[in-house]
């Protein structure tokens, strides 16, 4: 099982790791576009006004900035730790025990606007891309990971489960049978919403217990009780398809 989640705008300064290496990071069919950026980002760094345009920041943020300047020789961390904000702090690596953190390693991966897709103990730097945004003489980052992300992900064995937020969706298409999931509220007459607030803190939770579980779900059956006997509301509204409920 591979439980694929979206990148975070916040990431933790500093690491203890060597700095990039894109040969010491998963999928290395990527690396080709991953130097691309990084390069390309580096250089856009040297221009201030122009990053924080490129970027979609402001003055204040212009540290985010010094960071791509600094892309290919500050130090890197393993992925989930590099990630930060609520989805990450619902997660709570840092509380897994060593058997979770072990299992969470083969099986969390998240996506990522620099480098495609990174396995969770994969060492990354800090850095500042969007999604959303477009790289002066590279193009949109959809448009770059689009045609060489897809292949790769649609190659992956095995259950996936996609927790990726719609900009990151939009990287790539998943085989068909990928399971998808949607955090919804209801209201006191069964009408179900999505829900903003606290999207990121349920799939936070579920990755969790995902990443940790004894138990190996191949289907999507299996997936279910897994996530209902950890305490999670959840319903299969489709073949592939289910709905995490708020306790709100």
């Amino acid at each position: 099982m591979l439980v694929l989640l979206p990148p975070s705008e916040t990431k933790a300064d500093g690491g203890e790791g060597p700095p990039l290496d894109l040969a010491a990071l998963s999928f290395p069919e990527l690396n080709p576009v991953r130097a691309k950026l990084a390069d390309a980002l580096a250089d856009l760094a040297r221009d201030v006004p122009a990053s924080l345009a490129a970027l979609g920041i402001s003055a204040r943020q212009s540290d985010e900035v010094t960071r791509n300047a600094q892309l290919w020789t500050s130090p890197t961390m393993p992925a989930l730790s590099r990630y930060t904000g609520v989805l990450y702090d619902a997660l709570d690596v840092r509380g897994f025990t060593k058997a979770g953190l072990a299992k969470a390693q083969r099986r969390l991966a998240v996506t990522s606007s620099l480098f495609g897709v990174v396995s969770a103990t994969d060492p990354i730097p800090a850095y500042r891309l969007s999604g959303g945004n477009t790289v002066p003489g590279l193009g949109t980052v959809r448009g770059l990971w689009k045609p060489v992300l897809e292949p790769v992900l649609r190659e992956i064995e095995g259950l996936i489960v996609d927790l990726r937020s719609g900009t990151y969706s939009a990287f790539a298409k998943l085989r068909p049978d990928a399971v998808t999931v949607r955090v919804v509220t209801e209201d006191a007459h069964g009408n179900r919403t999505t829900v903003s607030h606290f999207n990121k803190a349920y799939k936070g939770r579920l990755a969790a217990v995902l990443a940790t579980t004894r138990a190996e779900p191949s289907t999507v059956e299996h997936l279910v009780k897994v996530i209902t006997r950890a305490g999670l509301a959840v319903e299969r509204t489709g073949e592939h398809a289910l709905e995490l409920l708020t306790g709100d």
